[in-house]
């Protein structure tokens, strides 16, 4: 049996770009990219925490250092420059895997630079 289970996060991405006639996907920063773990051409899911939109493209690799996050095609109706935005990949693991899974979170602060990372999400507390 696999189950499916957070394998990258970044928190809190800033959309820099939001480009409507573009074929499609999420073009992000090349070098979040490879600190999150998140590959080129994989399925990604975002939220936007300004206004609740959650939706399904792929991550594409925008130029290193850029900090770019740009949503394009038709998702560019569902977040804009400015909002917040949280983007997330998932695999599938087996009962073995999940022993030692540890996601990758990448949290951002603004201009999408790199705050801090993590393997764990803090325990939410009452």
């Amino acid at each position: 049996m696999f189950t499916v289970m957070l394998k990258a996060k970044l928190h809190m991405a800033r959309v820099t770009h939001a480009v409507l006639n573009y074929e499609g996907s999420c073009a992000i920063d090349g070098e979040l990219l490879d600190m999150s773990g998140i590959r080129e051409n994989e399925q990604i899911q975002i939220y936007n925490v300004e206004n609740g939109q959650r939706f399904t493209t792929y991550a594409i690799r925008a130029e290193e250092g850029s900090q770019v996050i740009s949503i394009n095609g038709a998702a560019a109706h569902l977040a804009g420059p400015g909002d917040r935005v949280i983007i997330c990949s998932y695999a599938h693991y087996s009962e073995a895997e999940l022993e030692k899974h540890q996601p990758s979170l990448v949290y951002l602060q603004e201009g999408n630079v790199v705050s801090h990372t993590s393997n764990a999400i803090p325990v939410q507390l009452a």
